[in-house]
């Protein structure tokens, strides 16, 4: 494989891990989650966010590890971009299902969260288009940097609402919330 490409994909790869690493460190493990109505207490509801986004930043981050480690194939690709997939469509679902949470800039927050979601899909189709383009071994692998700045996009995406979250409300009713959920604990410091 020619250096240069080698180079361009390990960076990216390395941003797209450092990106995860990041979100695993934001989110500790999952405690006692979500409410099915609409709108759930603050803290319940940043727990159920967090918990979510760690679960899926602790796929994704073992998804790349076979490509971390250089497992570049038609199949070692196409199985990891399913995963992702799958982990991304889990992440949804979860943020989907999540209403908004019982303070004054809850509808604000789910609008994010909403917002969040559609980016996410978008992202998801983009790694599909690139799959769907790609042609033999040499096609997957000069799709490889397309997928994983899509990847790393989705972990931007996910922090930068997180943060967004947290300082939403005057009150800090959200700030509050996330230092309050056990699953958040690292994200917030406390």
């Amino acid at each position: 494989m020619p250096t240069f490409l080698l180079s361009k994909r390990t960076a990216l790869l390395a941003a797209t891990v450092a990106g995860a690493a990041l979100l695993a460190a934001g989110c500790g493990s999952s405690s006692d989650s979500s409410s099915s109505s609409d709108t759930a207490p603050a803290a319940e509801w940043a727990d159920s966010l967090c918990s979510a986004i760690n679960t899926w930043t602790t796929s994704i981050t073992s998804i790349l590890d076979p490509i971390k480690s250089g497992d570049i194939s038609k199949d070692s690709l196409t199985t990891a971009v399913d995963d992702a997939k799958g982990a991304t469509d889990t992440l949804i679902s979860g943020l989907d299902g999540l209403g908004k949470p019982d303070t004054e800039a809850g509808q604000e927050a789910k609008d994010l969260v909403d917002k969040l979601s559609t980016d996410l899909k978008a992202e998801v189709t983009t790694i599909e288009n690139e799959l769907d383009s790609a042609s033999g071994i040499a096609g997957y692998i000069a799709a490889t940097p397309a997928v994983l700045t899509a990847l790393g996009t989705m972990g931007t995406n996910v922090t930068s609402t997180v943060t967004t979250l947290q300082g939403l409300d005057a009150k800090g009713e959200l700030e509050t919330a996330f230092n309050d959920a056990a699953s958040c604990a690292d994200l917030t410091g406390s």
